[in-house]
């Protein structure tokens, strides 16, 4: 994603179940538009903010991580088809 949360580039391995496709393209969205990791939203959620969930966009879930250079998001990444936690290496 762009800094924008617009789709530059997509990728899809076979095999993966049909959902994961546009989940990998949200958390990409929300971690470029939110400016940080989607882990930060599960994280919040577990802690008892249950309201983070229901932001715009919003994906409480780890696969969705924002590129910086320089201290700036220039974009994001996002992957789904396995566990959060192997989503987000």
């Amino acid at each position: 994603m762009d800094t924008h949360g617009g789709l530059v580039y997509y990728e899809r391995m076979e095999d993966r179940q049909t959902a994961s496709y546009d989940i990998a393209i949200m958390k990409a969205k929300a971690a470029a538009t939110y400016r940080r990791p989607t882990r930060v939203f599960m994280e919040l959620v577990n802690k008892g903010s249950p309201a983070t969930a229901t932001l715009p966009g919003a994906i409480a879930s780890p696969g969705g991580v924002p590129i910086f250079v320089g201290g700036k998001v220039i974009g994001a990444v996002g992957a789904s088809g396995v566990t959060g936690d192997q989503d987000e290496q």
